[in-house]
């Protein structure tokens, strides 16, 4: 599989993974909630490619192990990424329940 067919990584701005907003998102939380749903899709994509190419190397079928490696690498650090903002954002949450009216 040559290494262009592996999609590139979606995720945050500013780091590479997702172009920069052109237009400022609502307000509202749909712009988060739209892009949570996106790296959540991105991580199920990079997981069903790092797996096909696993049982390839399994079953001596891949031409190229740097290209298994480099989608398992990227799929847990995608998850790592996603775990990470799952905790802030559960992290935040406790702490506005904490905050008094």
């Amino acid at each position: 599989m040559p290494l262009s067919s592996i999609p590139p990584i979606q995720g945050v701005t500013g780091t590479g993974y997702l172009p920069a907003a052109e237009t400022p998102q609502p307000t509202n939380g749909a712009g988060f909630a739209t892009s949570l749903t996106g790296a959540i899709d991105n991580l199920q994509q990079l997981q069903s490619t790092s797996n096909e190419l696993a049982i390839q190397a399994v079953t001596g079928d891949l031409t190229d192990i740097h290209n298994a490696t480099l989608a398992s690498t990227r799929a847990a650090v995608t998850l790592e990424l996603v775990a990470a903002v799952r905790n802030k954002g559960v992290d935040a949450f406790n702490e506005i329940m904490r905050m008094q009216a």
